[in-house]
């Protein structure tokens, strides 16, 4: 008798374009395990309002991230592919375990720092409480595993603390514990004006981020701009972040070792390496941007999927939610 598939989930949140980062740390992999095990992807939507959003540009936001999903290889008749916010029982949940965590867990977390000292004042709870959120998101599917780039860790582990917990204090069947997975090549892809920040959908800068939606010019553009270091020998070195994410972002994409990249670069110069590495990438990005924008016009075959794969997780989402009610006397 063959076993279930281990059950795993991710998700990206659709508060800015889709980047290379995303392609290379999330989306990629998303494709290559979706055969493998019962996959959960979805766009996470709410955690965007964590910020102030314009609704028209969230709305299309959120249909591009879940279309190039589509168009990254993820295909919906293997995984459950649908927007966080038309599945209910994610907030429902999270005020749940809102009540299993504690502010000093919360307050420890480095990203609440980090967002928190950007927002002045008025910071939002929502900031605060946005563990809990993806906590709720990960355990309601009985989620096995969650890919994850190193700076999510922290949250996996704080989401494994409260599944633990109440497990101790309800029963061993109240949740499954996830456990994390980190990508070895290619998870933490950094921006192209400051090599030692990770590339991010939110990057004031525009030329440090290569979106997945942008033509082949303006990547060929940004990448030639790219920062590089002083010094004129290619080395995957420390000293040289610049040159390391160029070779890092040329070994994901080609599945070379970074060893053999750099042993090719002998004698050239800085200019070859963003020449060949902006090739490589238009190579990559320029059929999901294409296949994108079909299904993003395509309003109606966009729409069903969505539907049925928030039908899918309404339902399971659902078991869980009724099985953790009646170990806690809700119902």
């Amino acid at each position: 008798m063959t076993a279930p598939k281990k059950t795993m989930l991710s998700a990206v949140q659709p508060s800015n374009r889709l980047t290379l980062g995303n392609y290379i740390g999330a989306l990629r992999n998303w494709a290559q395990l979706q055969k493998d095990y019962d996959c959960v992807f979805f766009a996470v939507n709410l955690h965007a309002i964590t910020q102030r959003q314009d609704p028209k540009e969230l709305r299309e936001q959120t249909r591009r991230a879940v279309a190039t999903y589509i168009a990254a290889g993820i295909d919906p008749k293997e995984a459950t592919l649908f927007i966080q916010s038309e599945v209910p029982q994610h907030a429902e949940l999270a005020w749940v375990l809102n009540c299993y965590c504690y502010m000093g867990e919360l307050g420890r977390m480095t990203q609440f720092k980090d967002k928190s000292a950007k927002a002045g004042e008025n910071i939002p709870v929502g900031l605060f409480t946005y563990p809990v959120l993806m906590a709720s998101d990960i355990l309601l599917y009985d989620t096995d595993l969650v890919p994850v780039g190193a700076d999510q860790k922290q949250h996996i582990e704080l989401t494994r603390d409260i599944a633990i917990r109440m497990n101790n204090a309800y029963g061993a069947d109240t949740f499954r514990v996830p456990q994390p997975v980190i990508p070895q090549v290619g998870a933490r892809i950094m921006s192209l004006q400051d090599p030692t920040a990770k590339m991010s959908k939110s990057d004031p800068d525009p030329n440090g981020s290569v979106y997945l939606n942008e033509t082949d010019d303006q990547i060929r553009k940004k990448l030639k701009r790219a920062v590089t270091d002083s010094g004129s020998e290619i080395t995957d070195d420390e000293s040289k972040p610049g040159v390391r994410n160029l070779l890092t972002i040329q070994s994901a994409l080609t599945g070379k070792p970074v060893s053999e990249i750099v042993a090719s670069y002998a004698g050239k110069q800085y200019g070859h390496l963003k020449v060949d590495t902006a090739e490589i990438v238009v190579q990559s990005v320029s059929p999901i941007r294409a296949e994108a924008d079909r299904l993003m016009a395509e309003k109606s075959f966009l729409d069903q999927i969505l539907q049925t794969g928030a039908e899918k997780a309404r339902i399971r989402a659902a078991k869980t939610l009724k099985r953790v009610y009646e170990h806690l006397g809700l119902r």
